[in-house]
């Protein structure tokens, strides 16, 4: 790690950068907000959705392109997005609009996100799971920050009472360090280097449709994906509803609710690489169907407590869940795939971790309004349960 960390320094901090905006105008300030506007249960998981299903249309083509154009030329007009769109919010001022620009700001991670993981696999080597999984640790402290300062801005700086104008400062602030980003991100083009120009548009095409349809045809890409994606429709649930829950339910403050999602993301953090280590050395699969069971059991157990440090404590051991199923699902399919093909890969993970991110907001959504929070976490916890042993029979741990 020590040889490759000076390469590996200006997408890791233009990635912090990155994901401090998103993170800022997602959570807890964009449920918030939509409830604000007026929003109902089903339209909050909608919205908080929304933007993840652009990822489901352009994370795919987006990775497959970067194989032909080169990595930092797409991931550059990632960085666009993340710089502008955060702007638009400050006009938002009903709920139809703000669908629209999550839906367009969406396009930001669609973009950045495989780019940016073929860019590091490219240069991995064999330890894919620990490069992997340091980058993904040092990106996501921007998830980490992102999401109490905007609890700070709503419930410190607005007395506990947060208005427009409050949002507003939250959004201006999440286009600031977008700009940022992307200042960053323009010195990365300096060391761009194309590998399909020179060959002509029908030869780059033909690569494009060459690589996607290798990488979907392979059932342990899809399957590995899946698992990842399965763990990221609680994690979207969360993202949507956690911020709900701990306000209305358990009364909590939008600082403490920020904070909730906060410490689950820090133990994320601090336990990525050392999982991604592990899974370099002992397999891929057992740390990955590991984690899945955390997860589904923890995020059970969420509406079963109301007190901020019970709270915390679910909030600890599903980011633990976490960090066992991310630092390890993303290298293999790594390692299945040829190194000529990273790009598709990552995009083909990308779009299934997305399909995943995007259902869990709206289905709990529907079942809320349906039901309540504990008969819809524990009906979404069932999904991840079953889901473990259809991965096990299908991917056999790579070093087992």
């Amino acid at each position: 790690m020590t040889d490759t960390k000076p390469n590996f320094m200006p997408i890791y901090l233009v990635g912090f950068l990155a994901r401090f905006s998103y993170a800022l105008a997602r959570s807890p300030v964009l449920p918030l907000f939509a409830l604000y506007l007026g929003a109902g249960p089903e339209a909050i998981g909608f919205v908080v959705g929304v933007s993840t299903v652009t990822g489901i249309f352009f994370k795919m083509p987006s990775g497959a392109l970067s194989d032909v154009i080169g990595r930092r030329r797409t991931l550059f007009a990632g960085l666009i997005v993340f710089a502008v769109m955060p702007f638009t919010y400050l006009f938002v001022k009903d709920y139809n609009l703000l669908v629209i620009i999550r839906f367009i700001h969406g396009l930001a991670t669609a973009i950045y996100g495989p780019v940016a993981m073929a860019v590091v696999a490219d240069e991995a080597g064999a330890k894919k799971g620990e490069v992997l999984s340091w980058f993904s640790s040092v990106t996501i402290i921007g998830n980490l920050l992102g999401a109490p300062v905007g609890g700070f801005i709503l419930h410190t700086l607005a007395h506990g009472n947060p208005t427009f104008v409050d949002f507003q400062r939250a959004y201006l602030l999440s286009g600031i360090t977008g700009i940022m980003a992307l200042i960053f991100g323009i010195k990365m083009l300096k060391d761009d280097k194309p590998t399909g120009q020179k060959a002509g548009l029908k030869a780059a095409y033909k690569k494009f449709a060459s690589g996607i349809k290798e990488v979907i045809s392979d059932k342990r890409v899809v399957i590995t994906s899946a698992m990842e994606g399965i763990q990221n429709m609680s994690m979207g649930a969360l993202e949507a509803f956690l911020p709900i829950y701990a306000v209305k339910v358990a009364l909590l403050n939008e600082l403490q609710a920020g904070l909730l999602w906060g410490v689950q993301v820090l133990v994320t953090i601090l336990s990525k690489p050392v999982m991604g280590k592990t899974s370099d050395k002992y397999g891929r699969t057992p740390i990955i169907a590991a984690g899945l069971l955390l997860c589904a059991v923890s995020f059970a157990m969420f509406p079963l407590f109301k007190s901020f440090y019970l709270l915390i404590c679910c909030a600890l051991v599903f980011g633990f869940g976490e960090a066992l199923v991310t630092s390890s699902s993303a290298a293999l399919v790594a390692d299945i795939c040829k190194e000529k093909h990273f790009g598709a890969a990552m995009g083909t993970f990308g779009t299934i971790f997305d399909i995943g991110h995007a259902s869990g907001p709206i289905l709990a959504g529907v079942l809320i309004a349906k039901f309540d929070y504990l008969h819809t976490f524990w009906m979404m916890a069932s999904l991840i349960i079953v889901a473990i042993p259809v991965f096990l029979l299908n991917v056999k741990n790579d070093k087992g």
